[in-house]
């Protein structure tokens, strides 16, 4: 099983140079340790070469292809607060733990893997805000071939097969963070994962300096999940029909509206040993999506396919026109959307599109 399909290209120039330069190596390394030249000082001399010389190599490479450094993989999340604000809608609540979240994890030395599980209903911008964060961290953003994008209903599709999808779990993550501790592991539809399989993780995310020599402490975990997005929901409905603003809505007392649901509905994390040994190190609650909201949704999806140049340019009856082809709820009042901003694409084409 192949848990990631990644995109590699190869560059045919690279490879090129990468031969020659070490066929430059090699017949420095044996000439200098030739008959001619066959003392220890030279053969010192000739291996500190060989080692400068493959260095540079590395540096030059990292130029040109993607490695796990700084050039590639950034800490720096100035930008990612300022995008966040300007384009996800409705979500005071996700915004600032997320950023705070990262730039406390971005450190030299933290103290676990990042682990944020988010919740809510489908449509409300968990999918979104993982590719702003890809984006931010990785100069390849959601192509990048240190971010991971798991979908449970793809690769684990079987319930009788979750003993070998724990196996090829373990060695997947494994491999990936081996190959750059800041690897980012997005697992989405974690409601539908069968239960067990994410106890794999366990080790990974707790507080190790080291599994087998590797440090696994630097990789993020996002787990998505619909579960508790009926909590969740009911909960902004509720601070709505009391003339609350949803800004009043508190972090804290979300979390245990989110954390048991997750932990006993029988999904991916259905009693799982990430939320009993608290290794979860944040529930991040994504509301329900308002009128207004989807309406900024569609705005901004109109410049994005290219149909306006700027939102000045759009009327507020184009924008009503396309909203009142999406669902809202509860009846009488149809102030939620019950899809968030996930369909709006195909419902701005539906009414732009001329036949």
């Amino acid at each position: 099983m192949k848990i990631l399909h990644r995109q590699r290209h190869d560059q045919s120039s690279s490879m090129i140079f990468r031969k020659d330069y070490t066929l430059l190596i090699i017949y420095l390394s044996l000439s200098l340790v030739s008959g001619e030249f066959m003392t220890a000082g030279v053969v010192a001399v000739g291996s500190a070469i060989s080692a400068g010389l493959l260095a540079g190599f590395n540096v030059i490479n990292c130029m040109i292809n993607e490695c796990c450094t700084d050039r590639w993989v950034s800490t720096n999340y100035t930008d990612l607060k300022l995008t966040l604000d300007a384009k996800l809608y409705g979500q005071h609540l996700v915004i600032e733990p997320v950023v705070k979240h990262l730039k406390a994890h971005g450190k030299d030395n933290p103290s676990k893997a990042l682990a944020l599980s988010f919740h809510g209903w489908t449509g409300t911008g968990k999918n979104y805000v993982s590719r702003i964060v890809a984006e931010k961290m990785f100069a390849k953003g959601m192509k990048s071939k240190f971010v991971h994008l798991i979908s449970a209903t793809k690769e684990f599709p079987h319930k009788e097969m979750v003993p070998f999808y724990k196996d090829k779990l373990r060695d997947f993550i494994e491999a990936r963070v081996k190959e750059c501790p800041r690897s980012f592991f997005i697992f989405d539809e974690m409601d539908k994962m069968p239960p067990g399989i994410i106890d794999t993780l366990k080790p990974y995310l707790d507080f190790y300096e080291n599994l087998g020599g590797v440090d696994y402490r630097k990789a993020t975990f996002f787990f998505l999940s619909n579960t508790a997005g009926n909590d969740i929901a009911e909960r902004t409905i509720t601070t709505w029909t009391n003339n609350l603003d949803r800004e009043t809505i508190k972090l804290k007392e979300m979390e245990e509206v989110i954390r048991l649901p997750a932990l006993n509905n029988k999904s991916g994390l259905w009693h799982s040993e990430l939320i009993l040994k608290n290794l979860i190190t944040a529930y991040v609650p994504f509301l329900p999506l308002e009128r207004r909201h989807v309406k900024q949704c569609i705005k901004d999806g109109l410049v994005h396919k290219g149909y306006y140049k700027s939102e000045d340019e759009i009327s507020d009856a184009k924008v009503q026109e396309i909203a009142d082809e999406l669902q809202y709820y509860p009846e009488g009042v149809l102030i939620f959307s019950t899809t968030g901003c996930k369909r709006i694409h195909e419902k701005i084409d539906l009414i732009m599109e001329e036949i």
